[in-house]
């Protein structure tokens, strides 16, 4: 289960509230080419992904949202940075939720704007706090992306929607540092019920990613903080998925599929367990 956070909603998925710790997962695909977009999305949701991101970096990436909305079997997150047109376009789209910074998005009309939207259509809005894009009163403040910086930059966003009347909210505090990314996640724990959205934000190929995920979000999850996992790949994002699973299987959190347990080999080994594993 997930952590002591109230519940949101993100289409017909529970987030928080006690439901199951959700994974989730973000397509690399030029999201203007629809059909492969589509492909991408339903390999991601066999796998085990129920929910997935796509980028909408400008209006022809937004044209293309109503195919990839009918073609996905998984509720979409549309990825905003700047452009709260962009964002209103999603929504408009059929798009379940967004993943936006409130502090880029503008003016407080702006916003405004967002938050109207997303309560006529019911959606769910991730606040995407991330060390690599902290607002530079934060990091003059601060002395650099720490986690006191990123906790402050999530509850001041936070404090725009809330204010606005908007709780359907998940918070996300990314750092490709593992330490700052474990402290961050247990300070906003601390002093707010959102439901947190989990991840070691460009944690690096299969094999030093999938250790600094498995790391970070295992002690995270083992405390009991975290509603949604992400692991940050770069790979073939079916990849993540399978790792995600994987953590909340050793975690004793969820499973899918059988488990095969194999010896690393030794020399008293007879048969070729290597052929057998794959």
């Amino acid at each position: 289960m997930g952590g002591n956070s109230r519940e949101v909603r993100l289409g017909t998925l529970r987030i928080g509230g006690g439901a199951p710790v959700m994974v989730q997962s973000m397509t690399n695909t030029d999201t203007r080419d629809a059909a492969a977009t589509v492909a991408q999305i339903r390999r991601l949701a066999a796998a085990g992904c129920e929910a997935v991101r796509v980028a909408v970096p400008d209006e022809s990436a937004v044209r293309a949202l109503p195919a990839i909305r009918e073609g996905s079997p998984v509720p979409l997150i549309a990825d905003i940075h700047f452009d709260h047109r962009l964002a209103v376009a999603a929504l408009e789209s059929g798009l379940e939720g967004l993943r936006i910074n409130p502090g880029n998005i503008g003016p407080a009309a702006h916003v405004d704007r967002v938050v109207d939207a997303a309560k006529a259509h019911g959606a769910a809005i991730r606040i995407g706090v991330n060390g690599g894009s902290l607002e530079k009163p934060l990091l003059a403040r601060f002395g650099g992306p720490c986690p006191e910086a990123l906790v402050e930059s999530a509850l001041g966003h936070l404090r725009l929607l809330e204010r606005r009347g908007f709780f359907n909210v998940k918070v996300s505090l990314k750092s490709s540092s593992v330490l700052d990314t474990i402290a961050a996640y247990r300070r906003m724990r601390a002093v707010c019920d959102c439901p947190l959205h989990i991840g070691v934000t460009e944690a690096g190929g299969s094999m030093r990613g999938t250790v600094k995920s498995a790391v970070g979000l295992g002690i995270l999850l083992h405390e009991g903080i975290g509603d949604t996992l992400r692991v940050s790949l770069t790979a073939d994002p079916v990849e993540e998925v399978a790792v995600a699973w994987e953590i909340l299987r050793a975690l004793g959190l969820r499973a899918r599929g059988p488990e095969l347990i194999s010896c690393p080999t030794c020399g008293r080994t007879e048969r070729d367990l290597f052929a057998l594993l794959r």
